[in-house]
């Protein structure tokens, strides 16, 4: 998951899918899908007339978590709905050496636009730079590069975002509350994102003076992590009234671990948009209360401007004749109240 520079452009709201943000890569008349269609899942095409023959190489990391692995599945069917578009994808790999070697390969393929999703930005900067040397645009998805000159454009996630408005989601629900009491379940202390997530959420806090975080604990965006992670928390703090979670995957062992301990005196949200998060907002039964977007449909969203960058077209409903240079997603906070809208996008 991603690295995010605050420079990008905050660009439009999260609506079904982060395609939504491109309503018409080529075209001015978007098409809707209804929800639960097989469009809603990464939103429908930009534009279903045929254009030019696109060859799009798509380089991810190794598909080891959900998020990652809806990724690579939103990149594939939306590639899938374009008969000119052919899809070139490596194995996808979490070490930083086969991932350049896959990339590399597909250079000399001289495919001719690329998508990449960096297992390390900074690591594989230089064959960005490469790609782009040789000619061929790169779409930089989520983990940014360490050179603005490795891609074209940047379309990825708001970490900041997602801890802003979980703050303030928890702020909302608790303003009224004297002395109320939040903990944290954040991921990766090592990784920026995790630091990102967890500054939007303090600084969220800020605006509730009445509210204060007394616990925090780190845990590795899984399901074991999150159960051990949160079992400790659980133990340290006898009464709370909020928690928030930063990764969906991680929330299902923190869901176990608050069972297991029949806690269900606080309001938990989660983080990333998980079809089994959503399921448990919408049944209403539980703590979990809400989760905060990170959209993989960003991903369908990069092939809808690989393809226009192919094919030397804009983005419909804009002015300019080019693609933005970054494109960040907004982090919606998803409810009961608007879980329907969402589902189609949650991933397994």
């Amino acid at each position: 998951m991603p690295r995010t520079s605050r420079r990008n452009l905050l660009f439009g709201t999260a609506a079904v899918s982060a395609g939504a943000l491109l309503t018409a890569c080529t075209s001015n008349e978007p098409r809707n899908a209804a929800p639960g269609t097989d469009d809603a899942v990464g939103n429908a095409p930009a534009d279903d007339k045929p254009g030019a023959p696109v060859t799009i190489g798509f380089a991810g990391p190794q598909a080891d978590h959900g998020w990652l692995n809806a990724i690579n599945e939103n990149a594939k069917r939306r590639a899938e709905k374009y008969s000119e578009v052919t899809l070139e994808i490596t194995e996808g790999s979490n070490d930083t050496a086969a991932q350049i070697g896959q990339i590399q390969t597909l250079i000399n393929k001289k495919v001719d636009v690329l998508v990449i999703l960096p297992a390390d930005g900074k690591a594989l900067t230089q064959v960005g730079l490469q790609a782009m040397k040789a000619g061929i645009p790169v779409i930089n998805l989520d983990r940014v590069f360490a050179s603005p000159q490795a891609y074209r454009c940047w379309i990825g996630g708001d970490n900041y975002g997602m801890g802003l408005n979980a703050g303030r989601y928890i702020g909302e629900q608790l303003k009224d509350k004297p002395g109320a009491k939040v903990v944290e379940l954040a991921g990766l202390d090592n990784l920026e994102l995790t630091k990102q997530r967890t500054q939007g959420f303090d600084d969220a806090l800020k605006n509730y003076p009445n509210i204060t975080k007394v616990a925090r604990q780190a845990a590795e965006f899984t399901v074991e992590s999150g159960q051990a992670k949160m079992a400790q928390l659980l133990q340290a703090q006898q009464r709370f009234d909020a928690l928030w979670n930063h990764d969906d995957d991680q929330g299902v062992g923190a869901l176990r671990a608050i069972q297991q301990a029949g806690r269900d005196d606080f309001l938990m949200v989660g983080g990333a948009g998980a079809k089994s998060a959503m399921d448990a907002i919408k049944a209403g039964d539980g703590v979990l209360k809400a989760t905060v977007l990170y959209p993989p449909t960003m991903a369908a969203s990069a092939i809808d401007l690989a393809r226009a960058l192919g094919q030397k077209k804009g983005v419909g409903g804009m002015s300019e004749l080019e693609i933005p240079a970054s494109i960040t997603l907004y982090s919606a906070v998803v409810t009961k109240e608007n879980v329907d809208e969402y589902l189609p996008t949650g991933f397994n």
